[in-house]
């Protein structure tokens, strides 16, 4: 085993003897969501992955705007920018509207400005 590979492992803090405490892992079973709810968590963080989709998030922080817009302000293409507003609107994470020929894109809630202030919390500290 390569020294690298020691050190990691030396680096997790270990009980000294196995031995579980029934009482906490009971407690938290009852509350753990059921698999396919925290899989669909896992999803949605996936979304938050991409920085791309983090930059028009943070736009549509600001306000609505129509893809031209977003996609001048980010220095992309248009095309770029439908794709990734096309995975953020099927994570319910924006929202549209239209107006004439021109779709206006917004944050979906007040959820989506939540997690990104608590991210930029985190990051921040």
């Amino acid at each position: 085993m390569s020294d690298n590979k020691k050190r990691i492992e030396n680096d997790v803090e270990r009980c000294d003897f196995i031995h579980a405490h029934s009482d906490i892992v009971n407690t938290v079973n009852e509350k753990m969501p059921e698999d396919e709810i925290l899989y669909d968590l896992a999803e949605l963080f996936k979304v938050f992955g991409d920085s791309t989709r983090i930059k028009i998030l943070y736009v549509l922080f600001e306000s609505e705007m129509c893809v031209c817009d977003i996609a001048q302000i980010l220095n992309m293409t248009q095309s770029a920018i439908s794709h990734q507003l096309r995975v953020l609107k099927q994570s319910q994470l924006v929202k549209f509207r239209r107006s004439g020929k021109t779709v206006f894109y917004s944050l979906a809630d007040q959820h989506v400005r939540t997690i990104i202030n608590q991210g930029m919390e985190h990051i921040c500290e």
